[in-house]
């Protein structure tokens, strides 16, 4: 096959704190996330895009919540592993397209850094890489401003 796709998805629920991290960029908030890692569901939802492409399990199954080694851990940093399997499997990205959703924050003046983060991890590009972001219209937990989520489809290619 000289082509694969992958679809990710990723959610965290708001707690405390005072900011987000996404695609590798904190991004002041008036609440932060609860998880295990940075709570980055932009890079989640690409790293588990990523290992679909290429039969490869999830997230969790690579970096499992329940080993302290991931705890609080940059998921930038997994984010490369996971490109680096990707490459083992003698693939590499053709186009990452992810979407957030949340009615907060506002990501557009933060999404050319972002997309840079994302490129220079997966050796790419940065036209290569879109983010965008939506709201639900106050429907869902997204909507109550329960949680944030995340999904992510990519298109990779066997490199030559």
């Amino acid at each position: 096959m000289q082509f694969r796709v992958g679809h990710g998805y990723d959610v965290h629920r708001f707690g405390d704190g005072d900011a987000v991290v996404l695609a590798g960029v904190r991004i002041a908030h008036t609440r932060g996330v609860i998880a295990h890692s940075d709570g980055d569901v932009l890079l989640h939802a690409l790293c588990d895009a990523l290992l679909g492409a290429c039969a490869l399990g999830d997230i969790g199954r690579h970096f499992p919540d329940s080993d302290p080694a991931f705890r609080g851990i940059d998921s930038r940093k997994l984010l490369r592993h996971t490109y680096q399997l990707i490459r083992q499997q003698g693939f590499r990205i053709g186009n990452a397209d992810l979407t957030l959703t949340a009615e907060a924050p506002r990501i557009a003046k933060h999404a050319p850094v972002m997309c840079a983060n994302i490129a220079a991890d997966l050796e790419c590009d940065i036209g290569q890489i879109n983010i965008k972001a939506t709201t639900t219209e106050k429907l869902g937990f997204t909507g109550r401003e329960e949680g944030i989520a995340a999904y992510a489809v990519v298109l990779l290619e066997r490199a030559p």
